[in-house]
């Protein structure tokens, strides 16, 4: 066996997974279907309608099914499924759970548990949804959230798929630009907002910003007021109806099934050249990829306790959710991963017997640094697999899992993101786990990493791409009717194929005896310049506009910096003649950008220049700089304006 090969299920194991009651099942219709994942996924790439309509009638999941499994072109972009279809998402959502089953239990590091039933998710979100109903909330309108990972947000998320109408929500740890810039583009009707929350032992207070976010929001029509801190009770000078109220309406009972390819959630890009962009997932195509993944690949299974470290404004919280359409019982969780205790996770994943446990790859590195060995100090029996995303999973951590938290358990490692709310490679609880990668690549998703032209490479790294067209594309950007930014986000690079933006390899391993053959994939990290601290994605053009708000500086570029298994910020600064970075300044800056984004964009190093490289036409370039901090080589130099200011990033020694 591989010297690289850290865990294999069992062949009992093996036969009760979900994925293999669906093999079973569907090679019964197609025989020719090759034994094992590689067998199944070659043939879902090649037969992806035959596969995606075998998923619907297994999963049995509820709509109006009628007319193609996709429309008849041979283009990848603009490509639609099921055109002729009709579903709802929080109908789907609710059918499966046994109404006296616990829907969601939600943990806070001040100690709150809070548990609902799945019967009591459906009342609340009908009650809400028909008080929602009441504000002229219709089809296609928006509804935002700017709430914590916990059931308002859930029942929220519902109550306004169940209209039709489209969910987007931001974590309240955004400043009140970060929030202008993403709920100013899409002119929500209803905003959700808290009072307050806790972090790391401290209580922050956010009704001035829920104040200063609805005097920016001129299409507002209400605001419902969430009291999550006892220390900052509503007052007066923010009008709203208390959620209390609003789930005590008369409930609207009709799920009102939507065209297929209709809006579900509107999501953000991290806004790296300018706002962020507002990327609309379709309802059926988020819902039938996620129930793929979850099912297929994570084994989620009904009455599962499933559990992911997120807020509501990562991907992971809307992947998460839907873990509802299985029957499984969420487990929530809002605050610091180490607040009050460094095993505060560990500490719910034993009380409340979780069977599939994620978080960021930070998150597993913290631990490991922390001296944990949750395995040791805590009752895990129940924990079957651990899954990790946001960065790459260091072939460190993997062995830091096996060794300290459970030695068997399927460790899977996923990766895709907010552009597909979903993934491009992730696990699969029939195959075996290897060192440092992604046990397989997804269904009915022709992935592969090109090279500069665009070819797919069997070996060797370069741009992760798909080739054919998948239900969870974007319906596309918001604003947006010719398609053209859309369009250009992915498919400029090489025309009519997804180009993602990550930089990785295949990982092909022969069938051997003892081993089945398997396709992996190791993600070398983003190819573009987005920086990505912690498993976070950042865009840079959100660190400037907070930056030049301080008269001292005239310019900045941030990179990420690899730094211990991780990346960190560094933010480099021209200021005005006469100016020099020193402590106050430093503060300054670092209290400016963590007022207005988040404590994420706060960069790890700020550092004095004399002057920042660009091009021609005046664009600072991010990604040349990061090569000269790493020590590569910068390409294509002839197109910058003032290739000499180069020099000043090269062998710094506040980097080292």
């Amino acid at each position: 066996m591989s010297d690289s090969l850290l865990w294999k299920p069992t062949p009992e194991r093996i036969a009760g997974t979900q994925l293999t009651l669906f093999e079973n099942r569907l090679r019964d219709s197609f025989p020719a279907i090759k034994p094992g994942y590689q067998g199944l996924h070659d043939w879902s790439v090649h037969h992806a309608d035959d596969f995606w309509q075998a998923l619907i009638d297994d999963l049995c999941i509820v709509g109006d099914w009628t007319g193609p499994v996709s429309a008849e072109t041979s283009e990848v972009v603009g490509r639609r499924f099921f055109p002729e279809s009709r579903l709802n998402f929080a109908e789907n959502m609710l059918a499966r759970g046994n109404p006296e089953s616990l829907a969601i239990i939600e943990h806070r590091e001040d100690g709150r548990r809070r548990q609902v039933t799945y019967e009591t998710l459906r009342r609340q979100s009908q009650a809400l949804a028909g008080f929602l109903k009441e504000q002229g909330v219709e089809s296609g309108d928006r509804v935002a959230g700017f709430v914590p990972n916990g059931i308002e947000a859930v029942v929220g998320m519902l109550a306004a798929s169940q209209l039709g109408a489209v969910w987007s929500s931001c974590s309240p740890d955004f400043g009140v630009n970060g929030v202008i810039d993403r709920f100013g583009q899409i002119k929500p009707k209803v905003l959700i907002a808290i009072d307050g929350y806790c972090y790391n032992g401290k209580t922050i207070d956010t009704r001035q910003r829920v104040q200063d976010i609805v005097s920016s929001l001129p299409t507002l029509k209400r605001l419902i007021r969430i009291h999550n801190a006892n220390s900052c009770p509503w007052g007066g000078d923010v009008e709203g109806l208390d959620w209390e109220e609003a789930i005590l309406h008369a409930p609207e009972t009709h799920y009102k099934r939507m065209p297929f390819n209709d809006p579900l959630y509107i999501l953000y890009s991290s806004g790296t050249t300018g706002v962020p962009k507002c990327i609309v997932h379709g309802i059926g195509g988020t819902l039938i990829q996620h129930l793929k993944e979850l099912s297929l690949n994570t084994d989620v299974r009904p009455g599962d306790r499933m559990f992911y470290y997120t807020t509501c404004g990562w991907m992971m919280w809307n992947w998460l959710v839907s873990s509802l359409g299985l029957g499984a019982t969420l487990i929530l969780f809002d605050g610091s991963p180490f607040s009050p205790t460094p095993s505060i996770l560990w500490d719910i994943a034993e009380k409340e017997n979780i069977r599939i446990f994620g978080a960021s790859a930070k998150y597993y590195a913290a631990c490991e640094k922390e001296g944990l060995s949750p395995g040791k100090s805590h009752n895990l029996g129940t924990l079957d697999a651990l899954l990790s995303t946001g960065s790459p999973l260091s072939h460190e951590s993997f062995d830091y899992l096996y060794r300290e938290v459970k030695s068997d358990v399927c460790v899977s490692s996923i990766s895709g993101g907010t552009d597909v709310v979903s993934c491009f490679a992730l696990g699969c609880p029939n195959l075996p786990v290897y060192r440092g990668e992604l046990q397989c690549l997804g269904l009915a998703m022709d992935v592969a990493f090109a090279d500069d032209d665009g070819n797919p490479m069997a070996t060797g790294k370069g741009e992760l791409i798909c080739c054919n067209a998948f239900p969870a594309m974007p319906v596309g950007f918001w604003d947006d009717p010719g398609q053209n930014r859309f369009r250009d986000a992915y498919f400029s690079r090489f025309p009519g194929i997804w180009a993602h933006g990550d930089y990785g390899e295949l990982c092909p391993h022969e069938a051997t005896d003892e081993l089945p053959a398997q396709v992996g994939a190791i993600i070398h990290g983003r190819s573009d310049a987005t920086l990505n601290p912690g498993g976070v994605r950042i865009g840079t053009a959100e660190i400037y506009r907070q930056v030049e708000k301080v008269e001292s500086v005239l310019e900045a570029l941030a990179i990420g910096q690899k730094w211990q298994d991780d990346v960190r910020v560094v933010l480099f600064v021209r200021l005005r003649e006469g100016v020099t970075l020193d402590d106050a300044l430093i503060k300054i800056i670092r209290d400016t950008i963590r007022s207005n984004t988040t404590p994420r964009h706060v960069p790890a190093r700020i550092i004095q220049v004399p002057d920042i490289p660009r091009t021609i036409s005046g664009k600072i370039v991010e990604l040349a700089v990061r090569n000269v901090v790493h020590g590569e080589p910068v390409k294509n130099q002839d197109a910058l304006a003032n290739p000499e200011a180069l020099r000043h990033f090269d062998n710094l020694p506040e980097l080292q």
